[in-house]
């Protein structure tokens, strides 16, 4: 279904990347770049500034035992969005995502927005998954197989295709995914294309137009 936007050759992972990417060179279960440096993953540059790094995962207890030694705060829909308690690995429903920073034994912030200036650089996505389906969005429902929504990267690294990237970039329409949109789809081919306005058209949506 998808295919890189570019073919480039291995290009260096930039700083801000790498000590994720180390991070999760270990990690037991899929994982994947997502979010604003994802679209640079594909476009081959840093084509904005970026506060922190975003990946996606799915299995909630593999991840939390995995980042033993991080001080993690879960948002989810059962708990306030200004929450700053950390997470215990219990099981948080989704949608949801999670602040990380490493634990040097500092208290958190009295600040209850938890900023990459204070350390949180890493916003991880938690994601639903049926099978051996990601599930983008419950109602209506878009779904996508697992093994096509992911591929490497020309960093080498696990990333959301483009046009996944892109769906979930629809749903805030910030300016800065407003950005990441008209970077990317010159570079979408016919196929990522079409699915990207095929799940769009599903929950409607006012990028329509410009995927004709």
């Amino acid at each position: 279904m998808s295919t890189p936007v570019s073919r480039h050759p291995a290009n260096h992972v930039p700083e801000p990347v790498t000590p994720i990417a180390e991070l999760m060179s270990a990690f037991p279960a899929p994982w994947a770049l997502c979010g604003g440096w994802a679209i640079d993953a594909w476009l081959g540059r840093q084509t904005r500034d970026h506060g922190d790094v975003d990946f996606c995962a799915w299995d909630q207890r593999a991840l939390f035992e995995h980042l033993a030694g991080w001080q993690l705060v879960a948002h989810h829909p059962n708990v306030a969005g200004d929450s700053s308690e950390l997470w215990d690995g219990r099981p948080v429903d989704l949608p949801a995502h999670i602040h990380g920073r490493r634990d040097k034994g500092e208290a958190l912030p009295e600040s209850l927005v938890l900023t990459a200036e204070q350390g949180f650089r890493l916003d991880i996505q938690l994601n639903e998954r049926s099978g051996d389906h990601w599930v983008l969005n419950g109602e209506p429902r878009v779904a996508i197989p697992l093994r096509q929504a992911v591929r490497p990267s020309g960093w080498g690294l696990p990333t959301v295709v483009p046009e996944v990237t892109l769906f979930y970039k629809a749903m805030d329409l910030r300016r800065r995914d407003k950005l990441d949109f008209a970077a990317l789809r010159p570079q979408l081919t016919d196929e990522q294309r079409d699915w990207l306005r095929e799940a769009l058209s599903l929950v409607g949506h006012p990028w329509l137009p410009q995927l004709a």
